[in-house]
This record gives structure tokens, sequence and C-alpha cells, in this order.
């Protein structure tokens, strides 16, 4: 059986969905649909055979403009890799039915994706999601799998996994704490200055810390590596930042790509989560974490991209202190799990 997988969201939400792709490729041979947030992620993900990317002009934060040569495109490589069938995943605020006609347009002929609207003769299985906006990302993912026909096979536990990892491209200090202060949106990351505090109160307890970013965070990476932090802005590309955090004993980061990827080499979190959407769906998976932030602000539930209130107040209340005992739990949870 061939099986066409499709997550059109940026690296993090690929991520999430690493465990329902297992479930598929348990059933057959997959490939993966992603946009270019997401297909460095989709690349790392076990049980993808391929990996095709495109573009969609109704999703992500700055959507791409209709360009019919690229729909057209789409529609004629889908085609000719003949698959049996396609399992669209979304977010529960993201609809699956612009896919799922050029998918049928394409001649694949059963799709099945979870859908609010009417889906007409678009879907073959039109799932409904329990639990709603509350349900983790990752079961809500495992569910629509199953629902397919595709449950995770025996023995697999669900949790975020990526492919071997290169090795770590630097040398890096023994016991080392990453922090990781960008996201993909302002609202869901500390402020430079508030990362920068949180740097030296880790420096102060004694703890080596690496700052981490993409090429385009080399300035905010320079900011926030004080105290004598080992800046790695730029300096890696994704699977190079997966073997960085693999190394870690913690990373202390918003809820962005990272977060998830941290999760995926069993690296604990410390996660700075804005409400702007809810930790229920989106905090880190299957590894220990401590959550902190002000979940009841004002800003909660908004899906806001720049924070509404004065001095992003959900996250500037998180103090320096609160991080220092954050990590120190997660060590201690990890010295006690070795010793079991």
């Amino acid at each position: 059986m061939r099986i066409l997988a499709a997550r059109l969201d940026n690296d993090g939400d690929v991520l999430l969905t690493g465990p329902a792709l297992r479930a598929l490729a348990a059933s057959g041979t997959v490939d993966l649909l992603a946009s270019p947030a997401g297909a460095g992620a989709a690349r790392l993900l076990p049980g993808v055979e391929d990996v095709l990317v495109f573009d969609p002009p109704w999703s992500g934060f700055e959507p791409a403009p209709v360009q019919p040569a690229a729909v057209e495109a789409l529609v004629a490589e889908v085609r000719s890799r003949g698959y049996d069938e396609a399992v669209v995943f979304t977010s529960f605020h993201q609809s699956p039915l612009p896919l799922a006609l050029l998918l049928r347009l394409a001649g694949v002929g059963r799709v099945s994706a979870a859908s609010e609207d009417y889906p007409g003769s678009l879907l073959d299985v039109r799932f409904r999601r329990e639990g709603g906006p509350e349900l983790h990302e990752v079961e809500a993912a495992l569910a629509l799998a199953a629902a397919a026909g595709h449950p995770l096979p025996a023995g697999d536990d669900g949790r975020l996994r990526v492919r071997e990892l290169p090795p770590v491209p630097v040398e890096l200090p023994e016991g080392f704490v990453v922090v990781h202060p960008g996201a993909s949106v302002p609202a869901r990351a500390p402020r430079p200055e508030h990362a920068a505090r949180i740097v030296r109160a880790l420096r102060r307890s004694d703890r080596p810390v690496v700052v981490t970013g993409s090429p385009g965070e080399r300035a905010l990476t320079a900011q926030v590596a004080v105290a004598g932090a080992l800046d790695l802005g730029g300096a890696t590309d994704l699977p190079g930042l997966a073997a960085v955090l693999a190394a870690a004993r913690a990373v202390v980061v918003g809820n962005t790509g990272p977060a998830h990827l941290a999760a995926a080499v069993g690296t604990p979190v410390v996660s700075l989560f804005s409400p702007v959407v809810p930790a229920a769906r989106w905090a880190p998976h299957g590894v220990p974490h401590v959550l902190l932030g002000d979940q009841g602000a004002g800003c909660a539930g908004t899906r806001a991209r720049q924070c509404p209130l004065e001095g992003h107040p959900c996250l500037t209340s998180v103090t320096e202190e609160q991080v220092v005992s954050a990590v120190d739990a997660l060590a201690l949870s990890e010295l006690v799990e070795g010793v079991r």
C-alpha cells in the first residue's frame, strides 16, 4: 500500500505528527506532503520514505499566493505516484478540504481527515475529534490515523522520535543547558532581555549554557548569550540542532519547534509557555517537562502573534529563579529515573 500523509505546517507541527506517521508506516510505504516551513522536520521522521513540498495558499503565517502552476504540478505529482490513500493531518482550527479537493483531482481513491465542515464527496473518512482543542496534537493525530484504519503498532510507545542524528557539530561543555530564545511568532517567546537574565541566572548557578537559534536569529542569540554562554546562533542546521539538544541536560524554550525537537530526542524541557494557544494541546510531549507562564493571562486562547498585552506578562512574570529551580527539578528527575 502506498500512503500519502500531509501536514502543511511548521517544523514543530510536523514533529508532533511523527507517531501517527509511524502508525501509517506499519501498513505500507508513507510519503509526507509538507510545506517549506516543515520539510526539514519531515526529513527527520522515522517511517517517512519521501517528502513532497508544497506551499499552500490556505495555511501558514504568511500564506503563499494562489499559483495555478504550482497547484497543477502538485496534482500531477500525486497522480504520477499512484497513492492508494491519503491522510490529511491538520490542527483543530484548520480545514483539510482544500487539499482533499486536490487529492481527489489527483485520483486518490480514499482520503481521511478531521473536519468540522461538511466535506461533501471529498472525504471517505470524516473524523470528529473528541476533546476538541484540549486534546494534545500528538493524540489527535494518532486518533485520526486509527480512524483511517492504521492504529499505532504494538510496542510503539507513541513518543516523538527522529532518525539517527549526525555527530554534535561543535565541542560542547559537560552538563550544559540550552536556552533557545526565539520562536516562530514573538508572542510565544520570552523577550530577549528576559532570556538574557535567565542565562545569567543559570550561569550564576554554575551551569554551562549554550544559546541556540536559526541563521535569522543571530542578532537575538548574540544579545542573549551573556555571562560566558556559548552562542550557536545560526551555527547548525535542523539535524545539527537536534544533536545539540540531545546532548543537553535540559532545554529552556518557548512554545516553538525546538521544544518538540527536544522532546523527540528525549531531553527534558523547561517550557516558557505563552497561553495564546492551549498548553494541553501543544506542551512538550513524552518527556519530563516543567510548564512555566501564566496560563490565565488575558491573552489566553487568542492565537495572537504579537502579544496583545503591555509587557508580555504571561512570560515576564516567570522569574529567573523559577527557571533555575525547574532545571534543577528536571535534573533530579533524570537522576532518579537513571537509578530506577
